[in-house]
């Protein structure tokens, strides 16, 4: 077993290690997927979030054992990263790898600080009268931006996976969740309003997102609202599709 810690978490190492061995046994189950396993506890009096990526199949096993960096150990730096740039993300504790004699991975966890959010896009997007929408949203383009500043294109930049803190005085906090696919780079106009695609942004929302986005950059606002409206309607086309030749296929 090979164990990393924020250097923060040194002196509970055993205790960590007693939250992965008995994660199947303990804690409070948040997500269920085919893949990945994401559970509450709690270290110390501290609440944290813990989640498990099965053992891949043997291909994917010998690709993230001498390759690629596991999804654990990417969540981690790239949490230590987004920290580094001032961009929140609960704060990293651990991951964790089990590997055979032959140092091909099997199951893998990923430990962080469990962050108790009052909402997500998510409900901005089904809730037009949501309260302090338009504000929310134009603070979630600024946070989005400096993401983009520090080089940082968040592949799953999508409803649910930034956390949302209301923090008083009609201020938020914006936490990043789910990290292991990003990638750092220079990003272009192009590439910034494409990073927002998956946010499903209504027409409403897009024209707040892009006036306060365009304000930023420092571009006129019909250049930036046109290619953001370009590149969500093109991923909202393309998903409907495949939801529609899914049904097709299954009649």
């Amino acid at each position: 077993m090979k164990i990393i810690l924020n250097p923060k978490y040194k002196e509970q190492e055993k205790a960590i290690i007693q939250l992965v061995t008995s994660f199947f046994e303990e804690g409070n189950l948040i997500v269920k997927g085919s893949r990945n396993t994401i559970k509450s506890n709690f270290l110390g009096s501290e609440k944290v979030n813990i989640k498990f990526f099965k053992k891949p199949g043997i291909f994917k096993s010998i690709i993230y054992s001498f390759f690629r960096s596991t999804k654990a150990k990417r969540s981690f730096d790239y949490a230590n990263y987004l920290k580094e740039h001032s961009i929140l993300t609960p704060e990293p504790i651990a991951y964790i790898e089990e590997r055979n004699a032959l140092g091909l991975l099997g199951d893998s966890f990923y430990i962080s600080q469990q962050i108790d959010y009052d909402f997500t896009i998510r409900e901005l997007i089904h809730n037009p009268m949501f309260p302090n929408r338009n504000s929310i949203l134009e603070q979630f383009a600024e946070f989005t931006f400096k993401m983009h500043e520090a080089n940082v294109n968040f592949l799953d930049h999508s409803p649910g996976n930034t956390l949302i803190v209301e923090k008083g005085n009609n201020q938020f906090e914006f936490y990043l969740i789910d990290l292991n696919r990003m990638k750092f780079e220079k990003l272009s106009i192009e590439k910034r309003m494409d990073n927002f695609k998956k946010m499903w942004l209504s027409r409403t929302m897009i024209k707040v997102v892009a006036k306060k986005y365009a304000e930023l950059i420092g571009q006129p606002e019909e250049k930036i609202h046109a290619i953001l409206l370009e590149k969500t309607l093109q991923f909202k086309r393309r998903i409907t599709k495949k939801k529609y030749l899914k049904r097709k296929l299954k009649k």
